[in-house]
């Protein structure tokens, strides 16, 4: 175990910080689990019906996707913590502020990376630099030609 700067009772503190958050996250996708299965599918039910149904399932799976996604984010800091590393920025090495890490447990970078990488996707975004979906495009990539398939 690498030596970190916070002491037993901050690691402490934020490891029971995570553990509660993932615990909260696995009941949520067990009741919305429960849910799902159990979604009552009337019959006879007209097209408004369906729509706000389908949207509705639509948010809870957008929500879900979130929830794991933090999930593993959650499972990151745990491992970092047992590391000793989870107060060590991943972009400098900087040690990472202990009232930024019990804010946000799951942060991986100081504040100064943190701004740094967020002016950086905001020039992206203000040059039209990024595609459908968000990702980042590049520009200077060669054109394929479309195969005759």
């Amino acid at each position: 175990m690498l030596s970190s700067m916070l002491d037993e009772s901050q690691l402490q503190q934020l490891r029971s910080a995570l553990q509660s958050e993932r615990a909260r996250l696995l009941r949520n996708a067990q009741s919305s689990l429960g849910l799902s299965m159990n979604r009552d599918l009337d019959v006879g039910r007209d097209s408004i019906d369906e729509s706000t149904q389908e949207s509705m399932l639509s948010t809870e799976l957008r929500l879900r996707d979130r929830e794991k996604w933090l999930l593993g984010k959650i499972d990151g800091a745990l491992e970092r913590l047992e590391a000793g590393t989870i107060d060590s920025c991943e972009d400098c090495a900087e040690p990472i502020d202990y009232r930024r890490l019990l804010a946000r447990p799951v942060t991986t970078l100081c504040i100064d990376c943190k701004v740094e990488r967020e002016r950086e996707e905001m020039a992206l975004e203000s040059s039209g630099a990024r595609g459908i979906g968000g990702e980042i495009v590049d520009d200077h990539l060669p054109e394929v030609a479309p195969s005759d398939e």
